[in-house]
């Protein structure tokens, strides 16, 4: 049986980052990363639209803020050395009625007490400019906002964590955990493996591997599923950047929008609607433990009574393209049906809490001889160095490895 000082569970950009920040501080430590795919980055990290996020939407002085400008920074050093392309694309953000127009001020006041860079509110005039066939009555211009391939990144940080003596061990999925002491066997479908501290960073499955170790919290991943259509290339000329809806404050999520990818590609979407398996890609695609566990969890419950309404229209506009476009018409009218494609698909883990509070900033709890990252959604993957400094440091002061 292998043994290591550490183990990292989860073998996505999160993880990885925390591994490679671990054996930058500590080169001598003994540290495996633990991965049930094939292969790293095969969920989350893999399943997204690829925006750097320049920190705009999050509330002064929170986690989400601090760590994603300074991740962002971080992964973008990172990624020059590494020669892995990203671009700063701009992101136009599109108030389409009055009404919007104060959130649209309020957006701008949050992102400049976050220090965003060149943030300036612009009207139709210099929206043409920037979006040529977009619409909009205002709109809020972030310059320095990005795209990068976040898989791409995670997978040369498992390249670093190799080249530092870290172990990356894939196709091992974890099925229990045994304490022995002041070991801890982690019982994996590819033989066990010792350890005298663990770091879980298990995404979709954050949730199950902390109530494995006895670090179970109220709080329970509720899996969104988001579906992208992409243009056909005749019509990628209608979207240069990155243009977004206001979005609404009661949900993490930021509404549906529209990216030009790193390798050219325009996505659109995506839309938020409850997955029925916590890894499920396709519509199609039914886990009865994870669906069960969902609708039986009272926070669920919860939530659906309050916002049952949005749920419908999101489901519908899931299911009907014309719907979709529609809705994505709005901000680039010349867009129709015949210019997209349905495309790729994410789902999203999201902690929720039983009161049916969505869990809104990132969450770690401790247990004895292990730290678990319960909740990191968007900007966890811009922010993922950052994220995994502060990770790192907890880990060398609270096992003592020094």
């Amino acid at each position: 049986m292998a043994r290591h000082d550490l183990l990292v569970i989860g073998g996505g950009i999160l993880g990885l980052a925390t591994a490679y920040r671990l054996l930058q501080s500590r080169p001598r430590l003994s540290l495996a990363v633990v991965e049930k795919e094939r292969e790293p980055a095969m969920h989350q990290t893999g399943h997204n639209s690829g925006v750097l996020h320049a920190g705009l939407y999050y509330a002064p002085g929170s986690q989400k803020a601090r760590l994603c400008r300074e991740g962002k920074a971080e992964l973008e050093r990172f990624a020059r050395e590494h020669e892995i392309p990203f671009e700063h694309r701009g992101k136009l953000i599109v108030a389409l009625t009055e009404e919007e127009r104060p959130r649209l001020a309020t957006l701008r006041q949050r992102g400049e007490a976050n220090g965003v860079e060149g943030l300036c509110e612009v009207g139709p005039e210099r929206m043409r400019e920037i979006e040529p066939h977009a619409a909009g009555l205002r709109a809020l211009w972030s310059p320095t906002t990005g795209v990068i391939d976040f898989r791409r990144v995670a997978l040369a940080l498992a390249d670093e964590v190799r080249a530092r003596g870290g172990t990356v061990y894939t196709s091992r999925e974890l099925v229990g955990i045994q304490n022995r002491g002041s070991e801890h066997i982690l019982q994996t479908t590819a033989g066990d493996v010792a350890c005298s501290h663990f770091l879980a960073c298990a995404g979709l499955q954050s949730d199950r591997v902390a109530a494995m170790s006895g670090a179970g919290g109220p709080e329970r991943i509720i899996p969104f599923r988001g579906d992208y259509y992409t243009f056909r290339p005749e019509a990628r000329h209608l979207v240069r950047g990155l243009i977004y809806p206001v979005p609404d404050t009661r949900f993490p999520f930021l509404g549906a929008h529209l990216t030009r990818t790193i390798d050219g590609d325009v996505l659109a979407g995506p839309n938020a609607v409850l997955a029925f398996a916590r890894e499920g890609y396709r519509r199609t695609d039914v886990s009865w433990r994870d669906l069960a566990e969902t609708i039986t969890f009272a926070g669920f419950r919860r939530l659906a009574r309050r916002y049952w309404r949005t749920g419908l229209a999101e489901m519908w506009r899931d299911f009907s393209k014309a719907a979709f476009v529609r809705e994505l018409a709005r901000y680039v009218p010349a867009l129709g049906a015949k210019d997209v494609v349905f495309g790729p698909s994410g789902v999203r883990a999201q902690a929720l809490g039983a009161d049916g509070a969505l869990v809104d900033d990132f969450s770690i709890r401790e247990s004895a001889h292990a730290l678990h990252v319960v909740n990191a959604p968007s900007p966890a993957a811009t922010a993922s160095l950052a994220i995994a400094r502060g990770l790192a440091e907890r880990a060398i002061e609270k096992f003592g490895l020094g």
